[in-house]
């Protein structure tokens, strides 16, 4: 199911075009998740997440821009789980302006669990994968 959250641009976003600068929309797509998973009681803090998968790193992000956002503002980011595998999950984004009739930009980033002691991949915990249900996209069968 997707799942979308607003999120400002603020001056400082801005490229001397007054564009959104492109490195801009990975941080976009960043905040919008994180404002998911925060909602469901995820923390950085292990004393205080709802979760023992804390250590979440981005191992792949791709962006296709298609329109650039013009000016500070508010825009609209969708985002959905294509798939969560043992140890990584792959999330589907769009990045729309606030009445969603244009997409910005689209693409995917993939996230790798990581065990907090080694830093290597380790699975996801039954709770995090119940969590993340709401973001699952229904395979076609």
């Amino acid at each position: 199911m997707t799942q979308s959250r607003t999120v400002q641009i603020h001056f400082d976003d801005l490229d001397a075009m007054g564009l959104l600068h492109n490195s801009r929309y990975a941080l976009l797509v960043e905040r919008a998740i994180s404002a998911f998973w925060t909602d469901a009681g995820w923390n950085f803090d292990p004393a205080v997440s709802r979760f023992k998968d804390i250590y979440l790193a981005v191992r792949e992000f791709k962006i296709t821009y298609n329109a650039p956002i013009v000016g500070a503002g508010e825009v609209v980011v969708e985002f959905w789980m294509d798939r969560m595998g043992r140890t990584s999950g792959v999330y589907g984004f769009r990045v729309m302006s606030a009445d969603r009739s244009i997409v910005h930009a689209d693409g995917y980033r993939v996230n790798v669990n990581l065990d907090p002691a080694t830093f290597r991949p380790t699975p996801f915990s039954e709770e995090i994968r119940i969590a993340a249900e709401p973001l699952m996209v229904p395979v076609p069968t």
